[in-house]
């Protein structure tokens, strides 16, 4: 019997049965050798079949995700190889991380529209890497589709976040945020030039939708279901969200406000995240899980125990007053670089793991293009855990 292994550390193993099993197909096959065949190139998932003989090579053929458990059996059978080696080799590949349910990902995506899904194939079979039991990775694309994101700032973060995550998969993003688009609000992640002067909300939904691989409003039939399409809701009537980002254009997001917001979020229990670019230094974080995590009181009052003046240079920098820049800086790689480490944290978030933005931030430099975590525990003094 072959015999699977990890090259460095085990993948999480489970006992889920694939009912037709197919062959992770994001996996990598290499030859070590003869008779040892290596999946994946990443030294800490790698997965080892030592004495790959003809037989299990033959086998390994049948696992196509066109067959069910039962035709892999009659067809390995055929090859002279018996049931109890089949049920122990697919229960051996499942356990270790190699092998996804062609059956679940099908009912997982049900409501996914065939352009659509076609354009999330690489963000599923990364999704299936990193949740390694059958199907696991499909139920993880299926649920953000079914998740709403609000993005406040349509600046150069707010919409190239807004756009990486249609993108990904996201159900529904909506950015909010008013006026007209000036030419410091263009990257090639986001709002183009091509759209200097019109609405920054309509500019923006455009944007997302293009992501979402779908017309843009008034250029198609309407999409009813935000989980098939990437639907941006109006930003007039948003419904409750997820999870919001605040993605301030001038990057005052960087200093974990605008505080009244911040607090009703805090009361109503949503999750948000505080992102932006000032001056050379690009900021994501910190993730504020209402009462589970430090918010951005906690920033206030931490930044204020290290720097007494703190408070008042902040008033100064908020709400449009004189200490704000009259062109604030915004380098286009820094801000794409911003904005695809914050809508990494929030599709953590919206996968079930923990991000490394909870608790903490990270610093991300024009000077060195470096990304730093800097630990953020909650601030005894803030009443954001207290009952």
């Amino acid at each position: 019997m072959s015999t699977v292994q990890t090259e460095q550390r085990a993948l999480p193993r489970s006992g889920a049965a694939a009912v037709r099993p197919l062959l992770k197909p994001a996996l990598s096959r290499a030859w070590r050798d003869g008779r040892t065949l290596q999946f994946g190139t990443d030294p800490e998932r790698a997965q080892v079949v030592a004495e790959a003989d003809e037989r299990y090579r033959s086998f390994l053929a049948l696992l196509d995700g066109e067959r069910d458990t039962s035709a892999v059996e009659a067809a390995a059978g055929r090859l002279g190889l018996a049931p109890p080696y089949v049920r122990e080799a697919l229960a051996e590949l499942a356990r270790t991380g190699l092998l996804e349910d062609a059956g679940a990902v099908e009912r997982e995506l049900t409501g996914l529209v065939p352009s659509r899904r076609a354009l999330l194939g690489p963000d599923l079979a990364s999704l299936s890497l990193l949740h390694p039991p059958p199907g696991a990775g499909a139920a993880k694309l299926a649920a953000r589709a079914r998740a709403r994101v609000e993005v406040r700032g349509a600046g150069r973060v707010g919409a190239a976040l807004a756009a990486a995550l249609a993108a990904a998969g996201v159900g529904a993003v909506a950015v909010l945020d008013e006026g007209r688009v000036h030419p410091a609000d263009c990257s090639p992640a986001g709002l183009g030039p091509e759209q200097l002067g019109r609405s920054r909300v309509g500019a923006a939904r455009e944007v997302v939708a293009r992501a979402a691989g779908r017309p843009a409003a008034g250029t198609g039939p309407p999409t009813g279901q935000p989980g098939q399409s990437g639907h941006l809701e109006r930003p007039e009537r948003p419904p409750r969200p997820d999870l919001v980002v605040f993605a301030p254009r001038d990057g005052s997001g960087a200093f974990a406000g605008p505080a009244v917001a911040a607090r009703a979020l805090l009361r109503a229990g949503v999750p948000h995240l505080y992102t932006g670019v000032v001056e050379h230094l690009g900021v994501v974080g910190p993730l504020v899980l209402p009462g589970a995590s430090a918010c951005g009181g906690c920033v206030a009052l931490t930044r204020a125990e290290q720097d007494s003046a703190w408070p008042q240079l902040l008033a100064q920098l908020a709400d449009g007053g004189p200490g704000r820049p009259p062109e604030p800086a915004c380098d286009g790689a820094l801000a794409t670089a911003v904005a695809g480490l914050a809508a990494l944290q929030v599709l953590l978030q919206l996968d079930g793991a923990r991000p490394l933005s909870v608790d903490g931030y990270f610093e991300v430099s024009a000077a060195d293009g470096m990304a730093r975590r800097r630990r953020l525990p909650p601030h005894l003094d803030c009443g954001c855990f207290w009952r």
